[in-house]
């Protein structure tokens, strides 16, 4: 994080392994683990931003019926809070399956200040770069970022249920493996997303999910006939050690998006508000630093 960080009171401090700084008027949830690792990694709250309505204020999509010239300027601002460029970040076009695209210092600005040049089909950013900024957008989907610091590699995936079953972690773990990594040594940080006491799903992905996961323990029977429970969390928990990622080297938030109890640090909701803005999950190598 860059020099100006500023932690926020005590109580607001951690949430499990997360920590959540302010950088100016943004707030930045991070991983002390990744700090550690020698990955720079944020997730953004709502804050800090000038989007209005329901894109208030801190939308970082293009896509979802805001100004453009408020996300441009969203997005410069957080750039400016990351120390980085925004012609340093990389941008997937994600379609909720498990592409994964290997990015080198040829690909920054990629999606950054359009959406015609975003990196076509992909839910999953690697790259060894340290130049490159990698970005995802969720609203209740799993950000999740993956750091070897033994060969300096990085990823950025996104996951919803459809991304889940599809094991679109393990591929970007497998990703990550062409450039030399071992799942052994990769880090791991799960961010903010849909609590699995919101999550209530149909017949449909009760059947993709047990179908895909035999057992399925984070799938479970709720009140409501025929509707069920998924903690997408401990899904992707599951898909990452399957992989071959030591359990104690994942690190997942309790921070979920939407409404809190007590009200804290907000997260885009896409199930508490239709339309929404998206939260971003930015990462990158630090240059010079455990690698």
């Amino acid at each position: 994080m860059t020099s100006h960080a500023q932690s926020l009171p005590a109580s607001m401090l951690s949430a499990g392994p997360t920590v959540l700084r302010e950088v100016g008027a943004l707030g930045l949830l991070t991983w002390p683990a990744l700090d550690a690792s020698g990955a720079q990694a944020a997730v953004t709250a709502r804050s800090g931003g000038v989007s209005s309505g329901p894109y208030a204020s801190l939308n970082l999509s293009l896509s979802v019926g805001d100004d453009p010239a408020n996300v441009l300027e969203n997005r410069r601002r957080l750039a400016a809070g990351f120390g980085a460029r925004l012609a340093d970040f990389v941008f997937a076009g994600q379609v909720h399956g498990a592409g994964v695209r290997v990015v080198s210092e040829a690909d920054r600005g990629s999606g950054a200040f359009s959406l015609e040049d975003t990196i076509p089909a992909t839910d999953a950013l690697v790259t060894s770069a340290p130049g490159v900024v990698l970005a995802i957008l969720t609203a209740d989907c799993v950000p999740i970022v993956l750091h070897d610091p033994v060969v300096g590699v990085l990823a950025c995936v996104h996951a919803g249920w459809r991304g889940t079953v599809a094991r679109v972690s393990a591929a970007a773990v497998a990703a990550m493996q062409t450039l030399g990594s071992r799942p052994a040594d990769v880090i791991a940080g799960i961010g903010p997303a849909i609590a699995p006491a919101r999550y209530q799903v149909g017949p449909d992905v009760h059947q993709a999910v047990t179908q895909a996961f035999s057992p399925a323990p984070f799938i479970q029977p709720d009140s409501v006939p025929d509707r069920w429970r998924l903690d997408l969390w401990a899904a992707n928990r599951f898909v990452l050690t399957e992989a071959g990622v030591p359990d104690p080297q994942i690190h997942v938030t309790d921070t979920p998006t939407g409404p809190t109890e007590p009200p804290g640090p907000s997260f885009f909701s896409d199930r508490a508000a239709r339309p929404c803005g998206r939260l971003a999950l930015i990462a990158r190598l630090r240059t010079g630093g455990n690698q």
